[in-house]
């Protein structure tokens, strides 16, 4: 055989046996079959075998078995990101005509997503109350194909009563797709409280440490896996290998995260509460927090990020040097990684209340408790 033959057809195999603690990382996009007899060419790799790289290498469906069975669910389909999932979903479960009824406290982007390109598809986006609970039902109509929760909400920190929402819904036959990055999966129990359809950024708190752009969507049916898994074969979501592999080495570290960044943050949002500068502390195991009884009742524990809401004497410009103050605290978006992040939202106004130019969310990483309530009084010394 030539040489340029044996470039890509090589003989020569590293001896088998290597085991390690870390899984491999498979790369790949073609799949090579040992006869025709065995060519598949089903986005059914669990039950069928390998057959596209974009289906998912033996490291993504490592990573999205995992990511199931933290969150106790029949099968789990892995994106490109958070965003991704949420795509996923919508069109998994609508179509032309649709109606789809979305909590008002909801992450930008998926309202973003509904207002624009499913609008021009003919599907209807419907705002909701977060904390209207079982009163939901009368939003409901023939046409209303799913509703979702983010529990709690992005920004303002609503907890909803899921429980009643899933309870209105199915006496309709209605799915409810939950927003459940900030449980990362495993401080609300979706599948338990009767959710359909759960999904995850796992760029957050299953990455870990802001380096990778992953997203989860886990179904507890067989009738929701076949739906929500032909959409995805159809629309091509590849995953990473590599950012798999990094999200399969977050998860090992996962727990001691989550309780080192609960107690920091108790303790930190604590120490805001107490400050006269602050008129509220959003925080969902706090009583101040909207929703706080429905934590409290349904939720194992509390993760990272909380928000404050300024005294109404300081304007929004205030407010933005009191961010642009902060050192250790870093301006950005995201949360549930390492370093500590703040922003502020100038134009945030929600449910009628007077928010604007007055509320910042933080996400508490891992630095030292101490510096980071020393960073935050000289913050708010200096916007004053």
């Amino acid at each position: 055989m030539h040489w340029r033959s044996k470039l890509i057809h090589s003989q020569s195999k590293a001896p088998e046996g290597f085991r390690s603690l870390a899984p491999a990382t498979y790369r790949g996009s073609t799949v090579v079959f040992g006869s025709m007899a065995e060519a598949s060419d089903s986005w059914r790799q669990m039950e069928n075998g390998y057959a596209y790289g974009a289906y998912g290498t033996q490291t993504a469906l490592e990573l999205a078995a995992r990511v199931a069975e933290l969150e106790g669910a029949r099968h789990t389909f892995l994106t490109p990101g958070g965003q991704a999932a949420i795509a996923l979903i919508y069109f998994s479960f609508c179509s032309a005509g649709s109606h789809v009824l979305l909590p008002k406290n909801a992450y930008g982007p998926n309202a973003q997503l509904a207002q624009g390109l499913l609008r021009r598809l003919g599907i209807q986006m419907e705002r909701y109350d977060p904390l209207m609970g079982g009163e939901i039902a009368r939003l409901i109509r023939p046409e209303t194909a799913l509703i979702w929760c983010e529990s709690p909400g992005s920004i303002t920190m609503e907890v909803q009563d899921v429980p009643a929402i899933v309870a209105a819904a199915h006496e309709r036959q209605v799915p409810v797709a939950l927003d459940n990055t900030y449980a990362a999966g495993v401080l609300f129990d979706a599948f338990s409280f009767g959710v359909d359809v759960s999904m995850q950024a796992l760029t957050k708190y299953v990455g870990g440490h802001s380096d990778v752009l992953l997203g989860s969507v886990s179904v507890d049916t067989e009738a929701a896996y076949s739906r929500v898994g032909e959409t995805f074969g159809q629309l091509g979501m590849a995953v990473s290998p590599d950012d798999c592999s990094l999200a399969l080495r977050g998860l090992k570290t996962l727990g001691v995260r989550l309780d080192a960044l609960e107690k920091s943050t108790l303790a930190i949002a604590g120490w805001l509460a107490e400050r006269e500068e602050i008129e509220v502390v959003l925080h969902p195991a706090f009583a101040s927090c909207p929703g706080h009884e429905s934590w409290k009742r349904d939720f194992t524990g509390s993760a990272s990020l909380f928000s404050i809401l300024f005294a109404q004497r300081f304007t929004a410009e205030q407010v933005n040097a009191f961010v642009d103050a902060l050192k250790l605290f870093k301006i950005g978006w995201s949360w549930g990684g390492v370093t500590s992040l703040a922003m502020a939202y100038p134009a945030m106004g929600r449910l009628g209340k007077q928010y604007t130019g007055r509320i910042v969310r933080l996400n508490i990483g891992l630095e030292d408790t101490a510096d980071l309530i020393d960073d935050l009084a000289a913050a708010l010394a200096a916007m004053q």
